[in-house]
């Protein structure tokens, strides 16, 4: 049995403590199916020109407004309407009238609206007190009274008031809220829950919170529910990494979303493309403008017509030096989530929906995709993990072989990669250094690792290799060489602890399940889980995450955006630095990571082209009053050497996938070898294509060497200088030295050419 997909929305009564509600809860919103499967030729031009733009206005307007009247449990508001019908309606029963006012201050509390959703929790308490209603109400009434108090207090503050102090752990002086009363209210509401319910390890978390943010920490918390402030530091110093999105002109107010960063205009610049879960919100694009700020482009580039898409894949699908872009639509929305994705191929920095002449436009809902060349052609392939409906029934996930004239063919079946679970995360990756990419699929289930044949097929030997776990909630997921040994590895993260056990972690408590898993490569076709001795133990509600190198130390970092659509997920994202190999470091309180706000699409790229990575996230939730600003962290530089290649195919993909990078260097310490491949990585969105390699120490590049996948050719570079960037082009014996210029990242005006309400 799959679990329920439409009814992720908060308990009501029950209060928010876990990710999915109690069966038989589920959405009743719409079936859009009939809408949705646009036929093709509909409002479309000529074969490959695409489709209008007014008619994918109109059809993604009308799935908003289907959204916006439904009952959707993340976007409906009929719900609202009937709970206050059937208010008007009762009968005078005293548990009845608390119980509809619990469940409406919770839809409004759901919908943004928290200073209305405070009245009706405390009218519904006042009831369950003067009538003496049960004690298990009247207290969860109280826990839920103080959860909107505290929203009131983040909305007033952290939204209205934003700084780049609001919401980051731990909450300093410059956090400290200017308007209080939320904050103060929802700290008495808390002391008086946790003195009859002390135990509930959440609440307490979420009293310190409170704390924090009226400026009381941590003298007024009472010793048996304070976090001792030892437990918000970190080990290991990494050096500030300062958030200054607003200085830059990506300060971007929005849902949970994708975020990728690459050069999307062709004018060697990185830019940054963000989308929404919001059915009714827009794709964001913002253009380095080359001094430092960015400029939103977004109706210049057609991107004002795509409404929605909690993920967003990109790569150069028709090899003509550009990136495209692929959105999806339809994550956890269960029947309601049977929405087309859209194909963008971009056309000198201008977009063009070509979706429907591309044969991809079937509405399946799905959250995640990856590019490939699986069978060694040249051009990209394409696999989508798609999802569930409301029925539990799986819908296949689709393999989509590129025919090279702009059309894909769904090859699944033939392939064997259907996987008909709830797909949450894929990737692809050459585990076995065959010289082809094989496929991980990470599922609300088993996980699935398919291993290329060679001749078109896969075969899912999961269990065998020993990755099939987490077999709960498996999400984030991806390929890459943490300990530099020239096997890649595999990271994919827990998605099924509920908030007691994340947070417990910092009142000194150990949770027995919930975390990563680290898959090391033994190169024999196995892997042994290498998480506890790497150090990651704890559980973290990981929705987007990515990989990079925070130091250029030569050895892969990576960053977890966590959180649940409920709002007392309020847990901090972490950044893990990886310890020559072989133990990961949680840095997330010396680096200014730890952001209370939900984290979801994460890009790493060098966008001021200093040599570094820097870090882009978009924030928010996935309900209407959840929206957060995203941040960008500048990295402050640790003073270790780097390269950055940018890889050109010939006869390989034009982006260069599924290359193998490895970089021999000299030392103090000896030789050692750097090991990248080309991908764009990650979870929700993707990172800069163009290779940034930290070298650490080292004194001189001995030798470049790069394996291109499809020509089954080995280039070698020597006498390559380091601290610079170049140009690799498939087949062409010479690097060329590029020369970006470098950008002091952050100026204090932008312009805009669209407003979003």
């Amino acid at each position: 049995m799959f679990l329920p997909l439409a009814g992720l929305l908060l308990a009501l009564t029950a209060g928010v403590l876990g990710l999915f509600p109690p069966a038989g809860v589920r959405s009743r919103g719409v079936v859009l199916l009939a809408l949705l499967a646009w036929p093709p030729g509909t409002g479309a031009g000529p074969a490959g020109e695409g489709a209008r733009p007014e008619e994918a206005r109109k059809e993604f307007q009308r799935i908003c407004q289907q959204f916006r009247s439904g009952r959707n449990a993340f976007y409906g508001v009929a719900q609202v309407e009937e709970l206050k019908t059937q208010l008007a309606q009762s009968s005078g029963a005293a548990k009845n009238e608390a119980g509809l006012k619990a469940q409406l201050a919770h839809e409004y509390l759901r919908l943004g609206r928290p200073e209305e959703s405070v009245r009706l929790f405390r009218e519904a308490r006042q009831i369950a007190v003067s009538r003496n209603l049960s004690e298990q109400m009247r207290l969860q009434l109280t826990r839920d009274l103080a959860l909107a108090h505290l929203r009131v207090g983040e909305q007033s503050n952290c939204v209205n008031t934003h700084t780049p102090a609001s919401c980051l752990l731990p909450i300093g002086e410059a956090g400290v809220h200017r308007d209080k009363s939320g904050s103060l209210a929802a700290m008495r509401a808390f002391q008086e829950y946790l003195s009859e319910r002390p135990e509930d390890t959440a609440a307490r978390w979420l009293f310190n919170i409170a704390a924090m943010t009226a400026g009381r920490y941590p003298e007024g918390v009472p010793e048996a529910y304070r976090v001792d402030p030892k437990a918000l530091t970190s080990s290991y110093d990494i050096k500030r990494f300062p958030d200054i999105a607003s200085a830059a002109g990506l300060e971007i107010m929005d849902s949970s979303g994708a975020a990728m960063v690459d050069d999307f205009d062709g004018d060697g610049l990185l830019d940054v493309v963000t989308t929404t879960i919001n059915p009714c919100g827009a794709m964001r694009f913002f253009r380095s403008d080359g001094r430092g700020g960015f400029e939103e482009r977004t109706a210049k580039a057609g991107l004002d017509v795509q409404l929605g898409g909690l993920n967003a894949v990109h790569a150069d699908y028709d090899n003509d030096g550009d990136f495209d872009i692929l959105v999806l639509r339809g994550g956890w929305f269960g029947s309601d989530g049977r929405i087309r994705r859209s194909l963008l191929r971009n056309d000198g920095g201008v977009f063009t929906d070509v979706t429907h002449a591309a044969s991809l436009a079937k509405p399946y809902p799905s959250q995640t995709a990856d590019w490939a060349d699986y069978d060694s052609d040249g051009d990209l392939d394409l696999y989508v993990g798609n999802e569930v409906d409301d029925s539990d029934i799986a819908y296949p996930s689709q393999l989509f072989r590129n025919n090279g004239n702009g059309t894909f063919t769904d090859v699944s079946e033939k392939a064997g990669v259907e996987n008909f679970r709830m797909a949450k995360g894929v990737a692809w990756g050459d585990y076995d250094n065959d010289g082809d990419p094989d496929l991980y699929v990470s599922n609300i289930g088993i996980n699935r690792l398919y291993r290329n044949n060679g001749d078109g097929t896969f075969t899912d030997v999961a269990p065998e290799a020993g990755v099939v776990e987490p077999v709960g909630r498996s999400f984030a997921t991806w390929f890459f060489d943490y300990d530099n040994d020239g096997w890649e590895d595999i990271f994919v993260a827990d998605y099924g602890a509920p908030v007691s056990d994340v947070v417990g972690v910092y009142f000194g408590k150990s949770a027995e399940g919930g975390h990563p898993r680290l898959y090391r490569n033994l190169g024999n076709g196995r892997f042994e889980d290498a998480s506890r001795e790497a150090g990651l133990t704890a559980p973290s509600l990981p929705m987007g995450a990515n990989y990079g190198d925070l130091d250029n130390d030569g050895w892969l970092d990576f960053y977890l955006g966590t959180g649940l659509p409920g709002y007392e997920a309020l847990t901090p994202n972490l950044m893990y630095r990886n310890d020559g190999g072989k133990r990961f470091q949680d840095v997330s309180f010396s680096g200014g990571f730890a952001h209370l706000q939900k984290g979801h699409g994460v890009a790493w790229a060098d966008l001021d082209n200093d040599g570094d990575q820097d870090i882009f996230e978009q924030m928010g939730g996935a309900y209407p009053g959840d929206s957060y600003m995203s941040v960008l962290y500048e990295n402050p530089g640790h003073g270790n050497s780097w390269v950055t290649l940018r890889l050109s195919g010939v006869k390989s993909n034009r982006n260069a996938i599924g290359a193998r990078i490895e970089v021999a260097v000299a030392t103090n310490d000896g030789p050692r070898t750097i090991h990248r491949t080309v991908g764009a990585s990650g979870s929700f969105g993707g990172s800069s294509y163009q290779q940034e390699i930290g070298l650490g120490r080292a004194k001189r590049i001995e030798k470049i060497e790069v394996f291109w996948p499809s020509s089954k050719t080995k280039q070698v570079f020597r006498g390559v200088a380091p601290n610079a960037s170049y140009e690799v082009r498939e087949g062409v014996r010479a690097l060329k030295r590029l020369s970006p210029s470098r950008i002091q990242l952050g100026r204090p005006k932008r312009s805009i050419d669209l407003v979003h309400d």
